[in-house]
């Protein structure tokens, strides 16, 4: 087959989709039986056999007899030549790397702190020392990495491939953080703002998943949004779509670190929290806020819920806009659960057209704040690896 037979609608474009549909059944899930990627992806026994023979004739799989149930059965794995994807995703005050085989494969991991004014050197260079130890550590080499996605708390600029604003991660700014990761890792680096990628592991795993327009807020140290449009992330013309922490709610309100005023994370971002407790609870941090609110603390709980009017207010404009189906609340802020869920929920009713309020879902993510994001990254890492294996089956 070539590039040019498999043409879209064709039989030959239809079995190259399904021969994909058998890897992502086997990277996602881990090693299965024929009959058990015959029952996931909702192929023929037959058609999965054959696509499976095609697929370890062209070394993609490793097959293995087995014994399931008393029968005589053969076990399907990728094989080693699929190699890992990486992902290093940076908060506010830490890095989270992962290598896996797939968005559900995740092999190794590992949590580092970075200090909050942190340059781009220093937290590239941790990045790509962690990616090494965590290979490393499973007896594999640099070679086997096939895709890594960074990602930062920060809007990327597609066309420069930088970050997007001069207040936000100054550290960064003026960093093409793409290229230089390349250059350290060896191997194919994509970009991409946390609060997208937080999305996409929602869209793929968790509270997203079959949503056609929804809403994911991540809201930690900050607060920024993913967009989910007709079934895809929405990224904008330069890739800052969602920077809904910036949408000013007071313009004459307290000044922003984007230079602007009374933007939404002027309120509900960790420095406003944190500040509003001061005086009565002294130096805390937003992980001990968090845990107090959880404990029944007054004071805690009603700064949260103030942040949850916020976000309500904010989401509104953003409920009329879209008209999602599905609002998600991410992030660190979503470990307290209805003390912001439902005063978000009132505000939008009282803010957003009856008909948009009345329509939309407001939830927490499906999946642990501090996952959602690297699981959206080895999603975005996994769907470069599908292309240079489409690539590589239209060749072949």
């Amino acid at each position: 087959m070539n590039p040019t037979s498999a043409a879209p609608g064709s039989q030959a474009s239809l079995r190259e989709m399904n021969r994909l549909r058998v890897l992502d059944a086997v990277r996602e899930h881990g090693t299965l039986t024929q009959v058990e990627i015959a029952g996931v992806t909702g192929l023929s026994a037959a058609t999965v056999s054959n696509l499976v023979k095609e697929l370890d004739g062209a070394g993609m799989v490793r097959l293995a007899p087995s014994i399931r149930n008393g029968r005589r059965a053969t076990q399907v794995s990728i094989a080693t030549s699929e190699g890992l994807l990486a992902a290093a995703v940076f908060g506010d005050r830490d890095i989270r790397v992962a290598i896996a085989t797939g968005p559900r494969g995740i092999v190794s991991q590992k949590r580092m702190p970075l200090p909050a004014d942190h340059a781009a050197d220093e937290g590239m260079s941790r990045a790509a020392r962690l990616v090494q130890e965590l290979v490393e550590g499973v007896g594999r080499e640099m070679s086997d990495l096939r895709s890594f996605v960074v990602g930062l708390p920060a809007p990327i600029d597609t066309v420069s491939g930088e970050v997007g604003s001069e207040g936000v991660m100054p550290g960064w700014r003026g960093v093409a953080v793409g290229p230089a990761m390349e250059d350290a890792v060896q191997v194919p680096v994509l970009v991409d703002n946390t609060a997208n990628l937080a999305a996409m592991g929602e869209f793929k795993l968790g509270a997203l998943q079959g949503v056609s327009t929804g809403v994911f807020l991540k809201v930690s140290y900050g607060v920024g949004a993913g967009l989910i449009i007709g079934g895809e992330l929405f990224r904008g013309s330069a890739g800052t779509a969602g920077e809904i922490g910036h949408i000013t709610i007071d313009e004459n309100g307290p000044l922003c670190r984007c230079g602007n005023r009374g933007c939404l994370d002027t309120f509900v971002g960790a420095g406003a929290v944190l500040a509003a407790l001061r005086d009565t609870h002294g130096t805390l941090t937003l992980k001990d806020v968090i845990a107090r609110a959880l404990d029944g603390d007054p004071g805690c709980r009603r700064v949260l819920e103030d942040s949850g009017r916020h976000l309500g207010v904010a989401v509104a404009g953003v409920v009329n806009l879209l008209n999602p189906e599905v609002v998600v609340l991410g992030g660190q802020v979503a470990r307290v659960g209805e003390v912001v869920l439902a005063p978000m929920r009132e505000a939008i009713e009282r803010c957003a057209i009856p008909s948009a309020a009345a329509t939309v879902q407001v939830r927490a993510g499906g999946l642990p704040p501090e996952e959602a994001d690297v699981r959206g990254a080895l999603t975005l890492a996994d769907q470069v690896r599908d292309d240079a294996d489409r690539a590589a089956l239209a060749v072949g």
